[in-house]
């Protein structure tokens, strides 16, 4: 099975699990009929995007017309910031020097990623393509493991590397390259919950590639959403949750390690790239669920967490009110511990949060 492929099945798999609490104990029949009757165009569409799959419920809509239009939405930012597409703009960015934007959606994904490029001290970084395709995680030849290319590789690594105005971006160093996997599916969710609001869906859910913005209320329940965290310890193929959280008018990203990696030589490497040392990951960190305003930034936080290890995290998370986490992470004795910001304890079920 190849990477992209491979990838597709984790989404699917992640995706199972983000509606495991919303589905729980529920038939459809009994969903219609506890909606009100001005509200029973319930709509729930899914499709597949960015190498990985989408699904929408909003209430008071016409579904095949609502799919055909979020497709034609999600194509056009596809062709942006898509590198497994080679007429991206993204791709032919990183095939060249520099380029007029084209599209509205490249300059917000620079400017959010600068943004936590400094919040992080470097944690997140989108130059960390050469990195992501050395180790075999995107589109680029699959490489044996090699320090002295990793020093190389390195080189070119780092935001500063990059420069942009509100026209056009541009290459300091001709080599670097960008890949806004940890932060595109975060801003397609944005992308397409703005739309529906656009639209007058106020209460409406948006997933992709199992990044979530929930917006007003599961009309169904008349409750907040109440959205899912995989247990780390859960196999692939027999997911289970380690908790839940009810969102309401807020988004939610997670990273982990549990399940996305590859096996060179008898090692196992962690799919996310520490883009200082230019190495997988080795944390006790083993998922960080971030809960924001918008889901780009929930996104980019989530994967910054995972390079910086729990301990980091928690500094971070102390010292800013502009997101919210979750963490679970591993003891020196292999047990599991978890911590979870002031805020939204009480908005968590399923588990007891340790400071």
């Amino acid at each position: 099975m190849n990477n992209r492929a491979k990838n597709t099945l984790y989404s699917l798999l992640l995706l199972s699990s983000v509606f495991i609490v919303w589905n729980y104990r529920q038939g459809k029949h009994k969903e219609e009929n506890l909606l009100p009757q001005n509200e029973k165009r319930y709509a729930k569409i899914s499709g597949e995007t960015m190498g990985t799959t989408y699904s929408i419920i909003c209430f008071d809509a016409e579904t095949n017309a609502l799919k055909s239009s979020i497709d034609s939405l999600l194509k056009t930012f596809n062709t942006s910031l898509n590198t497994w597409d080679e007429k991206s703009e993204i791709s032919r960015f990183n095939t060249d020097s520099s380029f007029m934007f084209s599209s509205p959606f490249f300059l917000p994904v620079l400017a959010k990623s600068k943004e936590v490029y400094n919040a992080t001290h470097g944690a997140f970084d989108p130059t960390v393509m050469p990195l992501v395709n050395h180790w075999g995680f995107g589109p680029g030849k699959d490489q044996a493991a090699d320090s002295t290319a990793i020093d190389s590789l390195l080189n070119f690594v780092g935001f500063t590397n990059i420069g942009f105005d509100q026209d056009k971006v541009w290459k300091k160093n001709r080599l670097t390259q960008l890949d806004f996997s940890a932060i595109a599916k975060g801003y397609g969710v944005d992308v397409v919950s703005e739309y529906l609001l656009s639209l007058g869906h106020e209460n409406h859910f948006v997933e992709i590639g199992g990044e979530v913005r929930c917006m007003g209320l599961n009309v169904i329940k008349g409750a907040p959403w109440n959205v899912g965290i995989t247990d780390p310890k859960s196999q692939l193929f027999e997911q289970a949750l380690m908790a839940t959280i009810r969102l309401t008018d807020k988004s939610m990203a997670t990273s982990g390690n549990y399940y996305n990696y590859k096996i060179k030589n008898g090692v196992r490497y962690s799919h996310t790239i520490n883009p200082v040392t230019g190495y997988p990951i080795e944390h006790p960190i083993l998922s960080a669920t971030v809960v924001a305003d918008d889901c780009m930034t929930a996104d980019a936080y989530a994967t910054a967490f995972m390079v910086l290890g729990h301990e980091k995290a928690i500094e971070l998370l102390e010292k800013t009110d502009q997101i919210e986490g979750f963490l679970i992470y591993s003891g020196p004795d292999g047990s599991i511990n978890t911590y979870a910001t002031e805020k939204i304890k009480d908005k968590i079920k399923g588990i007891e949060s340790e400071q």
